[in-house]
């Protein structure tokens, strides 16, 4: 099995995490997804530090599913630290919320979203959404190797 983090999911809610999971498990997406719970813990993950000190600082996720309402360290301010790094700003983001507010969203642009989603509340669009994503960044947008563009 490949080591390489395809997804990050930053996701509080256990009820939205097991859905989005189950949703790119089960469509063949993502092999290797890692669930943080807060935005404290996404931090360590992205940048290999605290309980992921002995992590490959490269092996970086291919997306990183973002939720905005999160304790410790809330998703816009995760957003900022993210896009300001010269390596992690590379990395496709996209936010997964609940939050409709024009503002979030306007602020998540502004701080270099690749894409904002509202989750659906319905459950079979909820997975939808969920595979629809995985499917566009995971096999048909086209990134760079940022490992390369470091060395």
């Amino acid at each position: 099995m490949n080591n390489e983090v395809e997804i990050l999911l930053v996701e509080d809610n256990p009820s939205d995490a097991e859905l989005a999971l189950r949703a790119l498990k089960k469509n063949n997406l993502a092999n290797n997804v890692i669930r943080v719970c807060d935005g404290e813990e996404a931090l360590d993950f992205i940048f290999a530090r605290g309980q992921f000190k002995t992590r490959e600082r490269l092996n970086i996720p291919r997306l990183i599913l973002l939720d905005l309402k999160l304790p410790k360290i809330d998703g816009l301010e995760l957003l900022k630290i993210i896009k300001a790094d010269p390596v992690t700003k590379l990395i496709p983001v996209v936010v997964l919320t609940s939050s409709i507010e024009e503002s979030d969203m306007i602020e998540s642009y502004r701080l270099g979203v690749n894409s904002y989603i509202v989750k659906p509340v319905d459950f079979d669009k909820f997975i939808e959404s969920v595979k629809n994503i995985g499917f566009y960044w995971l096999l048909l947008n086209q990134q760079p190797d940022i490992k390369k563009l470091i060395k």
